[in-house]
C-alpha cells in the first residue's frame, strides 16, 4: 500500500541557490574565468547562445 500526499499538502522548500546571469559575469564579454580550488575554467557565451565550461 502506498501513500500519496494531496498536491495542496506538499510545501517545497523555495529555492535559495544564488542565481547569476550569464551575462552578468561575463560583463558584457563573452567569455569569463571562473576559479575553483587552484582550477581555472573558462566560461563561454557562444554565438548561438549557449553556455560551454571548460578547463
Amino acid at each position: 500500500m502506498s501513500f500519496h500526499h494531496p498536491k495542496e499538502m506538499m510545501n517545497p522548500l523555495p529555492d535559495t541557490r544564488p542565481t547569476y546571469a550569464a551575462e552578468d559575469l561575463t560583463k558584457g564579454s563573452d567569455q569569463a574565468y571562473i576559479v575553483l580550488g587552484t582550477q581555472t575554467y573558462t566560461l563561454r557565451i557562444t554565438r548561438a547562445g549557449k553556455l560551454i565550461l571548460t578547463k
